[in-house]
């Protein structure tokens, strides 16, 4: 097996976390290299485009997010091998992606600015998203996006939906997801409910 090595900020959610999450559903090794914030100042500059997630694999490594979900998804089994079914996996992601994108410049505004651009997320992209996600959830039998089981599609939405309930998104009211996809608040309690998922969050809680 090869040796891994995860680099993600220190917290439980965000682009690393779907990859953290497949590995550990599959018992899959690796290094979690959690990045504190303050340290991250001092290691920006040694990551190839300035970012993480990036994943180390025998000591070539791999950036850019769904890159990342892709290949751990094969080694996990978490990754359809039918291209139609791998591409309705890709869809879900990057319908994340196009969002998480949005959201994560708020971090870095002062407050009244967060505020303004969160509620005009809240009142139109956000709710765009939420929507179609839940269209093609349903499109694809409501119970997962893609091959009919569990894939790292489902796990990327439900990291994004998980930080969405969370309360942690000031301005972006809690029950947005309940007011515009019903069935995406019911894919996140099954996924939180998938033995491995839910092990891991055990874990993590005790580790706290």
């Amino acid at each position: 097996m090869a040796d891994l090595k995860l680099i993600y900020f220190d917290f439980d959610g965000g682009r690393g976390e779907p990859a953290r999450l497949a590995l550990s559903i599959a018992g899959i090794a690796f290094e979690d290299d959690r990045v504190s914030f303050q340290d991250w100042p001092n290691r920006k500059a040694d990551m190839p485009f300035a970012s993480i997630p990036v994943l180390e694999c025998d000591g070539r490594t791999l950036t850019q997010s769904n890159a990342i979900n892709r290949y751990v998804g094969r080694l996990t089994g978490l990754y359809p091998s039918d291209p139609w079914q791998a591409a309705l996996c890709d869809e879900a992601m990057d319908a994340v992606e196009d969002i998480v994108m949005q959201i994560v410049p708020t971090f870095s505004m002062p407050e009244e600015e967060k505020k303004t651009r969160r509620e005009a997320l809240a009142a139109g992209p956000i709710p765009l998203f939420l929507s179609g996600l839940g269209k093609r959830l349903a499109a694809n039998g409501d119970a997962y996006f893609a091959d009919n089981r569990l894939t790292i599609a489902d796990l990327k939405v439900f990291v994004w939906l998980r930080q969405l309930k969370s309360g942690n998104l000031d301005h972006v009211p809690t029950d947005l997801p309940d007011r515009i996809a019903p069935n995406l608040v019911a894919h996140l309690e099954r996924m939180k409910n998938e033995p491995g998922v839910r092990a891991y969050y055990d874990k993590r809680q005790k580790r706290a």
